[in-house]
């Protein structure tokens, strides 16, 4: 994989949150119950999904790839660090680092994709609600999904491609609590200008393609709320939306701290807070607004739940 330029570092060390040896205790549990609290959420949300004829819609459908995404994305990380809070053993191999960049660039595109299709998806169901079944049919849903799994693959391979390529000599401490990408690049001694250059732009144009979908999605669902303005248009859009609105403003909102806001003093700890809610909190908080707020989502619980209680019986 490293070819010519193979890197005299067999090893990485995960320097971790910045927190006191006698706090480790109180951090590891909070995290693995945010991180249960993750993984067993999101899977409920699929295992609905999944058992409910009633949740067998393209919203549904686009939200259960968002919850497979958000377990996925929240594994890359999250077991390694509690891992290494737990053991102290804070090395990662070169290999392993390598795999935990590109799986963690992979789930963050395709999350940045989900999210720009279900917004064409509340889009077209409030602007164009005679023609929703015409439009979302199966197949373009189908689609959708496979072309965001398909560009996220090759987004994420092509710069763990190019990291590969790059060499690492003396130091392979990364203040951080995985892989990062933006750290890695600080640590070769290689020319990163390719590197650079190529996330600025391939990167930059994923960014802006997503942003200005979910972004224009919006503008024609409030141009046409607009139009014909009144109370139980503007609720019935909110109840559509809004769950997936608050979604859009946590996980853009996470990355704009830690890309777009940086900080003169504390930088570091300041990225580390962001990265943690953006791969921490953010996942595990999704369950929770796309259940909380959606009426067909607690039925489907309420009768998953009586039906637990028949079998117990």
């Amino acid at each position: 994989m490293r070819g010519k330029n193979q890197s005299s570092v067999s090893q990485f060390l995960l320097l971790g949150l910045p927190t006191q040896p006698e706090h480790q205790g109180m951090f590891f549990a909070l995290f693995l119950g945010m991180y249960l609290t993750t993984v067993l959420g999101n899977l409920l949300i699929i295992l609905l999904i999944r058992l409910d004829s009633r949740l067998h819609t393209p919203m549904y459908f686009f939200l259960s790839h968002l919850a497979f995404s958000d377990v996925s994305f929240s594994s890359v990380t999250v077991p390694k660090m509690l891992m290494n809070m737990q053991t102290q053993h804070l090395l990662i191999s070169y290999v392993g680092c390598i795999s935990q960049v590109y799986f963690f660039i992979l789930f963050v595109c395709l999350d940045n994709f989900l999210l720009a299709v279900m917004a064409y998806d509340r889009y077209v169901a409030i602007c164009h609600p005679l023609h929703y079944t015409t439009i979302m049919r199966k197949e373009l849903c189908i689609l959708l999904v496979a072309g965001s799994w398909f560009f996220s693959c090759a987004h994420a391979l092509l710069h763990t491609l190019l990291l590969s390529c790059l060499s690492f000599c003396a130091d392979n401490a990364i203040p951080h609590f995985f892989c990062d990408l933006t750290a890695l690049l600080k640590l070769t001694c290689s020319d990163t200008s390719f590197n650079e250059l190529v996330i600025f732009t391939e990167g930059g144009v994923f960014a802006f393609l997503t942003l200005s979908a979910i972004l224009g999605s919006y503008i024609r669902i409030g141009v046409t709320i607009l139009r014909v303005p009144s109370i139980k248009r503007i609720c019935k859009a909110l109840s559509t939306c809004g769950s997936h609105i608050f979604v859009v403003f946590l996980y853009y909102g996470t990355l704009a701290m830690i890309y777009f806001f940086p900080s003169s003093n504390n930088s570091k700890v300041k990225d580390i807070i962001a990265s943690v809610m953006h791969t921490v909190v953010t996942p595990m908080l999704n369950p929770f607004i796309y259940s909380l707020r959606n009426r067909d989502m607690k039925l489907a619980l309420g009768i998953l739940y009586k039906r637990g209680i028949i079998f117990a019986k």
